[in-house]
């Protein structure tokens, strides 16, 4: 096997395990996977606009509102419109959508430390070094 089909497989075995992984979180949630990661990034920016939650999560603003409109009806999320603009809505979590940013946090931190624990502090720093890099140069 070749580099290039070598660090395919590993891609895609990592995002498998991580995805089963979070799949099994969600399940035990009301919580759809784009709904925890819309909390997840509302948790960790604040409140934002429509569009640049769309922005975060990597999808349009029209896939966002559908998102935005089930959080809002699970009241894990609020709009609030922009006083010298109502077309704008700024996107807030409510106290039960704090509550389930910091549950879904700590079983992301979670994760992260088992996958550094097998990292010695050098690989740990590499990996963080990388994945910066990569974010910032494909995504």
């Amino acid at each position: 096997m070749n580099s290039l089909d070598e660090l395919t497989h590993e891609l895609f075995t990592f995002f498998n395990g991580f995805s089963s992984w979070e799949n099994s979180v969600i399940k035990t949630s009301e919580l759809s996977v784009s709904e925890a990661h819309a909390i997840e990034i509302l948790g960790t920016h604040g409140q934002m606009k429509m569009k640049t939650l769309a922005g975060h999560l990597g999808v349009t603003t029209g896939t966002t509102t559908v998102t935005v409109d089930r959080l809002e009806k699970k009241d894990y999320a609020r709009r609030e419109s922009v006083k010298e603009d109502r077309r704008i809505h700024l996107i807030t979590l409510t106290q039960k959508g704090q509550q389930a940013f910091a549950e879904h946090h700590q079983y992301h931190s979670n994760l992260t430390e088992q996958i550094l624990s097998v990292l010695s502090s050098e690989e740990n720093e590499q990996l963080i070094n990388i994945l910066k890099k990569i974010n910032a140069e494909a995504f």
